[in-house]
């Protein structure tokens, strides 16, 4: 999401908010599995590329990826190298939203194949249909279809 800033000198400048995952090693296998149910543009680079693998096992570990959709979705993701300290994820979700019902239904069901399902996506209190699952790499997702009514 882009919000536009304006600065004291009246300059706009924009600034964007998105998530940036962490994986031991398997983050080529995750962005590639978020390319092929969210689709756009994923870029790769290997700790290789930049020189960066201070341990040479880690040279073909993923530096940074980044996917970006049509739909506005960038999603970025890297490999830890095993000398540092991967933190647990679970404090943090991936939320998907908006009123495409078929585009998000179909976000739900093909990111939660293979993980574990928190929530079945469902009409919820508020009115939205929402669902909550873990992917099979360890990332938390939340889908909410706003005013749907129905999933």
């Amino acid at each position: 999401m882009e919000v536009p800033i304006r600065t004291d000198e009246g300059v706009v400048m924009a600034v964007t908010l998105n998530p940036y995952l962490n994986f031991r090693s398997s983050t080529r296998e995750a962005m590639t599995f978020y390319q092929s149910v969210l689709g756009g543009q994923l870029d790769v680079s290997t700790f290789a590329d930049y020189g960066a693998a201070q341990d040479p096992a880690d040279a073909d570990l993923v530096m940074h990826s980044q996917l970006t959709t049509p739909d506005g979705i960038t999603l970025m993701a890297a490999d830890v190298p095993s000398h540092m300290d991967l933190a647990d994820a679970s404090s943090v979700s991936v939320s998907l939203s908006g009123d495409d019902q078929e585009k998000l239904t179909g976000f739900y069901e093909g990111l939660s194949a293979g993980g574990t399902v928190v929530e079945a996506l469902a009409v919820a209190p508020w009115g939205d249909s929402f669902g909550m699952f873990v992917d099979k790499f360890g990332t938390s997702w939340l889908v909410n279809i706003a005013g749907s009514g129905n999933a």
